[in-house]
């Protein structure tokens, strides 16, 4: 299994969001972030604004799945077809385990998580 966290645009979330439970991946937390990539920001005028509002998107998939979803979050991610400065980032790391609190379910193998 593996983790995806995904740093987008606010105006973009909810098309990635769209693409995802279309294609069958409805399970996805979100957190609103701010921050800044390595532009160190905006700056507009005299003033730089350092922190970015960003969406964070997190979620567990299959070993097989994993570069079908993180090109679906890129395609549809992506500002302008090319993309531009300020898109995002995708992070990738394997999970070991998968508990479920409720019933406390140990997942370990490449099981959809539940």
């Amino acid at each position: 299994m593996q983790m995806i966290r995904a740093i987008v645009r606010p105006e973009k979330v909810d098309a990635v969001l769209a693409a995802l439970m279309a294609d069958g991946f409805p399970a996805v937390t979100k957190i609103s972030v701010v921050g800044r990539g390595k532009q160190r920001g905006i700056k507009i005028g005299n003033i730089t604004y350092d922190e970015i509002q960003k969406e964070m998107l997190l979620m567990v998939v299959p070993d097989k799945d994993k570069d079908f979803v993180v090109n679906k979050i890129m395609d549809t991610a992506r500002t302008a077809g090319k993309g531009a400065f300020g898109d995002g980032k995708i992070f990738v790391s394997p999970v070991e385990e998968v508990y479920t609190v409720s019933s406390g379910y140990k997942q370990v193998t490449d099981e959809v998580p539940q």
